[in-house]
């Protein structure tokens, strides 16, 4: 049986740039992936365009990944967003910087970032086997017996964890990675979905579905809290919202609806203010007094909404603007301020962008990634408990983490 410095197992982003690192080094290394192919979710992130990482400060990742951000300090400012950058341009790898300091490839295409990865692994000569699973991780006296099914096993030193989670698994992450690092004694927290579309239960929804708002701002409210987010794009679905700026604040929402239903309120002009809105109006109406009403509201909603903003206000889409109310219009100014839906769950873990929960970061060396449970087992990516917005945060996360983990495992080989 061969014996390996160190096995990655999980051919994502985490687990390749993992094995990268290690085999820069000058370790043998195997990376072992239960797919036919490198980083089958990666491929599909971004909208397949790959959103690598954000040109953000250390301080602002680490508040976007919560009151826990602190844990990826060392991995960010190991391997900070500046040297991924340079990482994949010394390979000819051109980015751009687009909104909210998001980063691309300037093809738009993942599998770019794919190329120039494996372009690496085979530079620092790591072994790829594919379709291959990691079934058990036996601890010996001073290495590991990995099972992989069917009478096949490896010794390695050193176990790198990069499985992922259990979102979309058809791209190969089931939860395999959870099972194991439970059966070696770790605590995995509560897995929830991260980056999901929310369902509401308005039956007139599937009506709205495939329009955009454009910079609106969302108001949850349960009990006598509510949630405000910032300002940003939503996009109506068959069975309730997604886009952006619902993913980004879906982690909070999800925790909420264990417990309960939620409100939410839709500004759909949060630039202006109740007596700016109120004027426009004011205006809008003495200056088309004979226009119809639901002609008058294409000034202000896409024009597939105006057939529900009407009913929800009941007023006859025919009513001549100088014929609506004070009543109505302030109806009206509430409703553009106001637009409400009642979110009752989300899509289920599977059709999440990331999985929020794992291993416990208590139980993770944040200087190496090294298990403080089982000497020798390092974790990278998505396996570990943490759950950031859309922006490059994930994938930034995957990248750190799986290079502090490859050059940990490494060092401490020495």
């Amino acid at each position: 049986m061969k014996l390996y410095d160190i096995t990655v197992v999980g051919a994502g982003p985490a687990g390749m740039m993992a094995a990268i690192r290690a085999g820069q080094l000058g370790k043998n290394v195997i990376l072992i992936e239960r797919n036919d192919t490198l980083g089958k979710k990666l491929k599909i992130t971004g909208s397949s365009r790959c959103n690598i990482t954000n040109t953000a400060s250390l301080d602002e990742f680490m508040e976007k990944f919560g009151k826990n951000g602190a844990f990826f300090r060392s991995a960010f400012a190991t391997f900070s967003n500046r040297r991924l950058m340079s990482f994949f341009k010394d390979r000819g790898l051109k980015l751009k910087v687009e909104e909210n300091g998001r980063v691309f490839p300037v093809t738009d295409k993942s599998r770019s970032v794919i190329m120039v990865l494996k372009d690496y692994l085979s530079e620092n000569k790591v072994k790829r086997d594919y379709n291959t699973r990691l079934i058990k991780i036996k601890k010996k006296k001073d290495y590991f017996s990995l099972d992989l099914g069917n009478d096949n096993h490896i010794a390695t030193k050193k176990v790198i964890l990069a499985t992922g989670g259990v979102s979309y698994p058809s791209t190969g992450s089931t939860g395999d990675g959870f099972e194991i690092a439970k059966k070696l004694g770790h605590k995995i927290t509560p897995l929830k979905p991260g980056l999901v579309p929310l369902k509401a239960s308005e039956t007139w929804i599937k009506e709205l579905q495939g329009i955009t708002l454009q910079n609106v701002r969302l108001t949850f409210k349960y009990g006598k809290k509510k949630i405000i987010s910032d300002k940003g794009n939503l996009i109506f679905t068959h069975y309730g919202i997604s886009g952006p700026l619902v993913l980004d604040i879906s982690n909070e929402i999800v925790s909420i609806l264990k417990n309960e239903t939620v409100s939410l309120f839709i500004d759909l002009k949060p630039e202006m203010t109740f007596p700016e809105i109120e004027e426009k109006l004011l205006s809008e109406f003495e200056n088309r007094s004979k226009t119809e009403f639901k002609n008058l509201m294409k000034l202000f909603i896409p024009n597939r909404m105006i057939p529900i903003f009407t009913e929800l206000l009941g007023i006859d889409p025919k009513k001549k603007a100088n014929q609506v109310t004070k009543g109505e219009r302030n109806s009206i100014l509430n409703l553009l301020k106001a637009f409400p839906l009642t979110i009752t769950d989300s899509l289920s873990i599977d059709k999440a962008m990331v999985t929020c929960g794992g291993v416990l970061k208590k139980e993770i060396n944040p200087q190496t990634m090294e298990s403080k449970i089982v000497s020798g087992i390092y974790f990278a990516g998505e396996i570990i408990d943490f759950c950031a917005p859309s922006g490059g945060y994930n994938l930034q996360e995957a990248f750190s983490t799986g290079y502090l983990a490859g050059e940990s495992a490494a060092e401490n080989l020495d």
